[in-house]
C-alpha cells in the first residue's frame, strides 16, 4: 500500500516495447534505488510496477520495470519518453503514519491536463491550480474535499464541475514532484478513492440480514 506522499523524482531512461511486454528503465537517487531488492513494488507516477534489473552503482543509479498489457492500456506509461520526469513512492510499511490517504498504485483511467496555472505571478512562494477532466465513468467517485491520486500524488478536490476536477497545490508540491513539467493536454494517472468504490459495492448487494418480528420474539425482545 501507498499513501500518496512523493518521495522523490526519477528521469526515464528508456521506454522499449517488446514481445508481449514493455520494459521501462528509471533513473533515481542511489538511496532510493539501493533500497529496493527484486520483485519489490514501487509506484512510478501513481502505477504500482515490481522492480527489477536494480542498479544502486549504476551513473544514474537505476531499475526497470516491465508494463503488462493491462498497464499500458490504463496508463500513460507506455507513452513516456527518455528524460521525463516521474514520481517515485515505495510502500508504506505496517504501523507508519498515514500522511496521504490509502493508495493502491492501480490506476482507474487517464485523465487529461487542462491547465496548472500559479494563483500570484512572479513568485516562488504561490499556490497552483490544477485542472483537469476525467472519463465520466469516474466522477461518481470524486467529491469536493475528497481524496483523489494525481500521477501518484495524494491530492484534495477543491472542486468538481461535470467531469472537469480542480485541485489547489502548495509550492512544495508544485517543487517536489513531476507537476512542474507538465504541460495543457498531457495525460494523467488517476486513482480515485477505492473506500468509495467499496462503500458503492456494499451499497449495490441485498441485505442479508434484517431486524423481523419473528428474530425480536426469537431473542427474547
Amino acid at each position: 500500500m501507498f499513501t500518496g506522499l512523493i518521495e522523490t523524482t526519477g528521469t526515464v531512461l528508456c521506454v522499449t516495447p517488446n514481445a508481449g511486454i514493455t520494459r521501462i528503465t528509471i533513473g533515481a537517487p542511489a538511496p532510493l534505488v539501493g533500497r529496493l531488492n527484486t520483485g519489490d513494488s514501487i509506484a512510478v507516477s501513481g502505477v504500482c510496477l515490481t522492480a527489477l534489473d536494480i542498479e544502486p552503482n549504476a551513473f544514474p543509479a537505476r531499475f526497470s520495470a516491465d508494463l503488462a498489457t493491462e498497464t499500458i492500456s490504463r496508463t500513460t506509461l507506455s507513452r513516456l519518453k527518455p528524460d521525463t520526469v516521474v514520481n517515485l513512492e515505495l510502500p508504506t510499511p505496517a504501523g507508519s503514519p498515514l500522511g496521504g490517504h490509502v493508495v493502491q498504485g492501480h490506476v482507474d483511467a487517464t485523465a487529461t491536463l487542462v491547465a496548472l496555472e500559479a494563483l500570484t505571478a512572479d513568485t516562488e512562494a504561490t499556490d497552483y491550480r490544477l485542472r483537469f477532466t476525467i472519463p465520466d465513468a469516474l466522477t461518481r467517485y470524486v467529491v469536493e474535499k475528497g481524496s483523489i491520486t494525481v500521477e501518484g500524488i495524494s491530492l484534495t478536490v477543491a472542486a468538481i464541475r461535470g467531469s472537469e476536477v480542480e485541485i489547489a497545490i502548495i509550492p512544495h508540491t508544485y517543487a517536489a514532484t513531476s507537476l512542474r513539467t507538465l504541460s495543457p493536454g498531457d495525460g494523467l494517472n488517476i486513482e480515485v478513492d477505492v473506500l468509495g468504490k467499496y462503500a458503492e459495492a456494499r451499497s449495490e448487494k441485498p441485505a442479508t440480514f434484517s431486524v423481523t418480528e419473528q428474530y425480536l420474539l426469537a431473542n427474547g425482545y
